[in-house]
């Protein structure tokens, strides 16, 4: 029922089966419980007591996983720190959150991140800051003291017992990833943790064995919670991507024998473009799960009919829901898994609402609300943002809009504020662009709404165009007008190079806005 529990199942069941591969590091499950435990020592040598935050910085490593097993061993409350974060957004993290130590990499793509960090940044509660990876930095703790102030303290006649954890404390407080503005601190506790994940794995269809190589950022849910954890749950083994590069990945999963890779749609995407995919032995790829608010249904197609991944599963979830709200399963119909993010998992309640809070029929598009064991207890230290979250009865409020058919599953429409009304009509973006998907010269695309003095509002598409394509504005402003309603057709396109991502993988398209202001 908690995550001390699951690593201590995993080590006596799965033993010595690789559990994490990252470069010369190869660990059994027993191995990595052991590197844990050692750590867990240091922290506890350091002064952490159960409750307290540590704050974890660096990028996906096999030290990242080790490091916060050892913090939930200890009994405290893991934060992840975005590595994208520069230092006023890392400091207000650490200060909200009243971490206690932060372990951090000096060596983050040539980034020392302490260097990052203000020297006289009011961190009133940081009694120590410790380098995980790269050199030592001035006025930190290397890494061979930390560990061994622990190994010293295991030693002792009487070394201190491991703490009692239980399924209702906290096991993480995961800030949201930021695509609407200042992030906040989600508190996610140990049972629901694992009881989701558990439910995750089996819904996607995770098997024992499995090679999963983990694109998604491990201070994200995704990486965290659906890579770490779930692979620890099934045994499977897990192969941490500090950067995703395509051509990496590719060499990756042809170097290692990758079964499963997951990534939000931009992830396959690029894989798609690359030049030099046929240069790559990608047989072995057989489960990959996507997802985010919406998936273009041109995406899922093309990863099974060009990529060859026999199973492509959807699902949706929020920070706030421990990362997952609902899965379509490895065994459902094509049709399902191509239009729909299937149906809630088992113990979570899905409705639909319109403005006024009032639950609609089914096929009727309103706003998602989740309830559920998977809903976070709040967000930490902040009673506002959490009670415009959470209604009086526990409803988490998504932000998303959505239908529930009469078969249960979930299609994702959009995320609400993203909508924008033209002429009367409303126009959701991720409908039109799953439709410029289709355009044979388009790779990527995101569509966000500008001011009309006529119209009210129009749509503006942001393009990546496909490599050996031709394509302009003017061509594919004509091409929408044969292939979606009127209303729909964007007024202009941007071809450009690159799209502004979260490092989850998500369109910023409050950035595209606010770049679009006169």
């Amino acid at each position: 029922m908690t995550i001390p529990e699951a690593l201590d199942r995993a080590a006596e069941i799965f033993a010595r089966e690789e559990a994490v591969v990252d470069g010369a590091t190869r660990w059994t499950f027993v191995q990595l419980r052991e590197e844990a435990r050692r750590i867990a020592r240091a922290l506890m040598a350091a002064g952490v007591e159960p409750g307290d935050r540590v704050a974890l910085w660096a990028p996906n490593s096999a030290s990242w996983i080790a490091t916060s097993f050892g913090v939930y061993l200890a009994g405290a409350v893991l934060v992840p720190v975005n590595t994208r974060f520069k230092g006023i957004e890392a400091a207000q993290v650490l200060r909200r959150s009243g971490a206690r130590i932060l372990l951090a990499s000096t060596d983050t793509l040539g980034t020392d991140l302490f260097d990052l960090l203000d020297g006289d940044a009011d961190l009133p509660e940081l009694i120590e800051r410790v380098v995980l990876e790269g050199p030592d930095h001035p006025g930190t703790t290397s890494w061979a003291d930390f560990m061994g102030r622990g190994d010293r303290s295991e030693q002792k006649p009487s070394p201190r017992p491991w703490p009692k954890v239980r399924p209702d404390d906290l096991a993480d407080i995961i800030f949201t990833s930021g695509t609407t503005g200042a992030p906040k601190g989600a508190m996610l506790a140990h049972g629901p943790s694992v009881r989701t994940y558990v439910a995750w794995a089996d819904a996607v269809g995770l098997r024992r064995g499995d090679r999963y190589l983990c694109v998604y950022p491990f201070f994200h849910t995704a990486g965290l919670k659906s890579a770490v954890l779930a692979c620890l749950l099934r045994g499977a083994t897990v192969l941490p991507h500090a950067v995703f590069d395509p051509g990496a990945v590719m060499r990756r999963v042809a170097d290692e024998k990758i079964s499963v890779l997951p990534g939000p749609p931009t992830v396959f995407q690029s894989i798609l473009e690359h030049p030099d995919r046929d240069a790559f032995d990608l047989s072995t790829l057989r489960l990959s799960v996507t997802g985010a608010a919406t998936v273009p249904v041109e995406v899922v197609r093309r990863m099974r009919d060009d990529l060859h991944i026999a199973t492509v599963v959807t699902g949706y979830g929020l920070t706030e829901t421990t990362g997952t709200v609902s899965m379509c399963r490895h065994d459902d119909p094509p049709e399902v898994i191509s239009t729909t993010v299937g149906k809630p998992l088992d113990g979570v309640s899905v409705k639909i609402v319109d403005d006024d809070g009032h639950e609609l029929r089914p096929g009727e598009p309103g706003e998602i609300l989740v309830k559920g064991y998977n809903v976070m207890r709040g967000y930490f230290d902040d009673e506002d943002a959490t009670r415009t979250a959470l209604d009086p009865e526990g409803w988490l409020r998504t932000g998303d809009v959505g239908i529930v058919g009469t078969d249960g599953n979930i299609r994702i429409t959009d995320r609400k504020k993203d909508m924008f009304i033209v002429g009367g009509f409303n126009a959701y973006p991720a409908e039109i662009e799953g439709i410029l998907l289709t355009h044979p010269g388009v790779s990527q695309v995101a569509v966000i709404g500008v001011p009309d003095e006529r119209l009210g509002e129009v749509g503006r598409a942001y393009v990546i165009p496909r490599a050996d394509v031709d394509v302009d504005e003017t061509s594919i402003i004509a091409w929408s007008r044969d292939h979606m309603a009127n209303y729909k057709v964007p007024r202009s396109v941007l071809l450009v190079d690159e799209l502004p991502l979260t490092a989850s993988g998500k369109v910023q398209r409050f950035r595209l806005r606010s770049d679009a202001q006169p």
